[in-house]
């Protein structure tokens, strides 16, 4: 009895070192600490080349240096790069195999597209070319953000002036056109919308760069808007913040909330912000290297994806830009480790010259 007790506390002992790290700081004390949980994933990740980067990835927290490590990269092609660059990545709630896309600039007939295109085959299952609102100034920027309902996709115009578009999702048959001048939003003392809706989907927030003579400010208000209503194509407030850093350099992109609801992950330009999703308080300001222009959380809202444009030399030693990601940790506040290509990477290995510019991604977590 007496051995059997000492080999079952020899096999406790050993099944704990295996789940513990040991971290020896300057004192020479060991500190237990538990090996963070990994991730794996099939990231899509916006470019302006007509296509989306497809990224398999493996995230590792425990790798203080070099946490996200990709697999393998493919591409979902939409479209040429004349007529289909693209900023916006939304997979669908309903079906996380088919992802809606719109584009950034017009094409040579002077209209953006609206898409969706199946994730398994990797061919656009619908393409709805839609003219450019007659407020509006082309040829770019034009859509960049998005969100949805079950039954519509709601992208969200970086043009001057800015507007929120309403498409069934069935059949992308435009429903609702939606501009914030009558609620003080008048051309010139904005630049960009950029919006998604709250995993409830009760609410979308609207994110708008505040400016003088088309430059930004520093300071950008945050909307929270009723979503039945905005879907209805009307405007209806709940809440409202204003968050600010420096001018023309802190630009507002892309957002996503954490899958809990009580987050927002906002990508800032210059940095990225960490805001409560109900008073839209920050809570973390982490400054980048680069353009921030996403983040997007793992599902258990414990860290997030941050895309980034970043300056790189190239085989022949010019500048350009490459879009890379970056790990977030949210419960700890601060960036993890060294970014990583998903551009460039497949661009030399094509022989492509030139920049390889990111924007929005969306995911399915494995």
């Amino acid at each position: 009895m007496k051995k059997s007790f000492i080999f079952l506390i020899g096999i406790l002992a050993v099944a704990s070192f295996s789940y513990f790290g040991f971290n020896i700081g300057d004192s020479g004390t060991n500190v237990a600490t538990a090996a963070k949980k990994t991730y794996s994933g099939l990231l899509y990740i916006a470019g302006m080349g007509g296509h989306f980067a497809k990224a398999d990835v493996t995230i590792d927290p425990n790798d203080s240096e070099n946490p996200i490590k990709v697999n393998d990269l493919g591409k979902i092609v939409i479209g040429k790069k004349e007529t289909h660059p693209t900023h916006d990545a939304r997979i669908d709630v309903n079906d996380r195999n088919v992802m809606f896309w719109s584009t950034f600039k017009t094409d040579p007939d002077g209209k953006v597209h609206v898409g969706k295109s199946d994730l398994k085959t990797r061919k656009v299952i619908k393409d709805v070319a839609v003219p450019l609102d007659a407020r509006s100034k082309g040829p770019a920027p034009i859509y960049c953000a998005s969100g949805q309902t079950k039954s519509s996709f709601i992208p969200s115009t970086m043009a001057t002036e800015s507007y929120i578009d309403v498409f069934d999702k069935k059949d992308l048959t435009h429903k609702h056109r939606i501009f914030l001048d009558e609620i003080g939003y008048k051309a010139g003392t904005y630049k960009f919308f950029h919006g998604t809706n709250t995993p409830d989907m009760k609410g979308f927030i609207v994110i708008i760069n505040q400016a003088e003579g088309g430059k930004g400010t520093g300071k950008i208000d945050l909307l929270m808007l009723d979503l039945p209503s905005l879907e209805n194509g009307k405007v209806k407030v709940l809440a409202k913040n204003t968050i600010t850093g420096e001018p023309d350099k802190s630009i507002a992109f892309r957002q996503y909330f954490t899958n809990d609801g009580k987050l927002l992950l906002q990508a800032g330009g210059d940095r990225m912000y960490l805001i409560d999703a109900k008073t839209l308080k920050p809570l973390d300001e982490e400054m980048v290297t680069g353009e921030n222009h996403d983040v997007f959380p793992t599902l258990d809202s414990k860290y997030a994806i941050v895309t980034l444009r970043q300056k790189i030399k190239d085989e022949e030693g010019k500048e350009i830009t490459d879009g890379t990601i970056q790990l977030y940790d949210i419960e700890a506040k601060k960036l993890i480790g060294k970014s990583v290509s998903v551009c460039y990477t497949c661009h030399e290995s094509e022989k492509v010259k030139g920049s390889a510019v990111l924007c929005g991604l969306d995911g399915n977590w494995k």
